[in-house]
């Protein structure tokens, strides 16, 4: 694949233009913030921004409406969260969130870490497009599912697997050899891509890429490639950690945190990750403070229960924030968590197919069509095929994990068996169990 156009992935220094106002991206490697930082980001969000923290995909932060961009930049270099001005679109790292707390063949924490330097210290890995993702999993195959560009895996306590593109490559590597491994890998991309900010983006988009990368590293495989699942299993609740201590895992619901929460976060005063699912994990802790983190922190919205619909649903930004959206996307998806019309099971489609027949124009209330006045035969099938039908947003009923998007992007949305629920001009389309990821 070859792109007319430059990486345009936001940063700190480079700010998205979005229909709500500035968008900046701040990268977290390895997802881990310490308390400083939770305050900091908690005071730019209250200070400069919309209020909230928006935790993305790849376990970072966002911030909308920025207000002043230098001043961003200077708290957050304060606060280490912007060690570089050439660097600092490239840093996106996720590594397994659990990692030397619960379970896993290795802690990854320090390769992290070392990953991190690694890249900053090479002046022309700041060429990298700013979508590449290195992913350190350690064992438990949490975050090589989300098909990363360099990746490791862990296979035994000082065994990794490198991972190229998604996919184990049979390679081998030791931890000590793991950092110069991958960096190597991700000179061996820019190689095939050339330095300018045009062309591929990510490494499965160059033919052959793989390929070539894995003859610049002059090794030959040295095991079978390990099959690489697509589950979404998201650490929440109580966790005993390995050493007697508990990790709380919270969900956010809608990946959206706001000044308030984040500032009780940081008087926790221990380690917090964000995940690329868009929860956080609190770690370190002693049983009673658990106690009350949960006491507290539950009715300002985070999530410990493992069976909250609100795990089961992701949603794009939606109006305002993008102006190719059709509707307001997360209001729609919060009526219907709130409305019990999120279900448990698997991916599925409206559960009364009677309410597929309503076309709503989802974005524009003027031009709203009433169900009572359509039939199959004359307003509606101008509108909508057979097999396109349409459903009012308070009428949609979806049952497991689900995407809303407000529009054919489908942006965010996560992998494996999701049900999209996309909005139209005229109401929503509800697509079960498509396994297909948008770009």
């Amino acid at each position: 694949m070859t792109r007319s156009a430059p990486d345009s992935c936001p940063g700190v220094l480079r700010l998205h233009q979005a229909a709500d106002g500035p968008l900046a991206r701040i990268r977290v490697p390895g997802g881990r913030l310490e308390s400083a930082q939770l305050q900091t980001l908690a005071d730019a969000a209250r200070d400069l921004g919309n209020g909230n923290l928006e935790l993305t995909s790849r376990g970072n932060i966002q911030l909308r409406q920025v207000r002043d961009a230098s001043e961003l930049a200077l708290r957050l270099g304060v606060a280490g969260l912007l060690p570089s001005e050439t660097h600092e679109r490239v840093r996106n790292i996720v590594a397994s969130p659990m990692s030397g707390r619960i379970g896993g063949f290795a802690d990854v924490r320090g390769l992290a870490a070392d990953l991190d330097a690694g890249l900053l210290a090479d002046p022309r890995l700041g060429d990298l497009p700013g979508r590449v993702l290195f992913t350190l999993d350690d064992g438990r195959g949490d975050v090589s599912t989300l098909h990363g560009d360099i990746g490791v895996q862990a296979v035994a306590a000082d065994q990794f697997a490198l991972l190229l593109a998604g996919a184990d490559t049979g390679l081998r590597i030791s931890a000590g050899e793991a950092v110069d491994v991958m960096l190597d890998a991700a000179r061996g991309f820019l190689d095939l891509r050339g330095t300018s900010d045009r062309g591929q983006w990510r490494l499965h988009e160059v033919p052959g890429g793989v390929e070539s990368v894995i003859e610049t590293l002059n090794r030959s495989p040295a095991g079978a490639p390990l099959e690489l699942g697509a589950a979404h299993d998201i650490p929440i609740g109580w966790l005993d950690q390995d050493n007697g201590l508990v990790t709380l895992g919270a969900g956010v619901p809608l990946g959206t945190l706001s000044a308030r929460t984040t500032e009780f976060l940081a008087a926790v005063e221990r380690p917090v990750f964000v995940t690329p699912w868009r929860s956080l994990v609190i770690t370190d802790l002693d049983e009673g403070p658990a106690e009350t983190i949960v006491r507290v922190l539950a009715p300002m919205g985070l999530i410990f229960d493992a069976n909250s619909p609100w795990l089961q649903v992701s949603a794009c930004v939606g109006r305002p924030g993008c102006a190719k959206s059709h509707t307001d996307v997360r209001a729609d998806l919060t009526a219907a968590v709130e409305s019990d019309r999120v279900r448990p099971g698997t991916p599925d489609a409206p559960a009364d197919p009677e309410q597929s027949v309503t076309n709503t124009t989802a974005a524009d209330p003027e031009n709203l069509l009433l169900a009572e006045n359509l039939t199959a035969t004359d307003n509606f099938a101008h509108h909508v095929s057979a097999k396109d039908e349409l459903v009012a947003a308070e009428a949609v009923t979806v049952a497991g994990r689900q995407h809303w998007s407000g529009c054919d992007r489908r942006c965010g949305r996560p992998r494996g068996p999701v049900t999209d629920v996309v909005a139209t001009d005229h109401g929503y389309r509800v697509d079960p169990d498509d396994a297909t990821t948008a770009l």
